[in-house]
């Protein structure tokens, strides 16, 4: 038997992890440094536009192929990104 989704989207977390939003700034801070729209780094990424946006917003804790592919598809090292972010 097949579960039934009760969202047709997933529910918005309650509480961003800080470190999530710290990525997501900083893959904006470099995106509109760019002059990169979220469409145009979506698509040189090879991923959806809609998951920019949720990165950029930090609705969303990026894995390790996301983050390689948002950092070679922006022209930076992948610790770029991420070597802000206190731990």
């Amino acid at each position: 038997m097949l579960a039934v989704a009760k969202f047709k989207r997933m529910p918005p977390r309650k509480r961003k992890a800080p470190e999530a939003v710290a990525f997501g700034a900083k893959v904006r801070e470099v995106r509109t440094k760019r002059k990169l729209t979220q469409e145009a780094l979506a698509e040189a990424a090879g991923i959806a536009a809609i998951q920019v946006g949720f990165i950029e917003r930090g609705e969303n804790v990026p894995k390790l192929t996301m983050i390689l592919k948002l950092a070679r598809a922006l022209g930076v090292r992948p610790g770029s990104l991420i070597d802000h972010i206190d731990i």
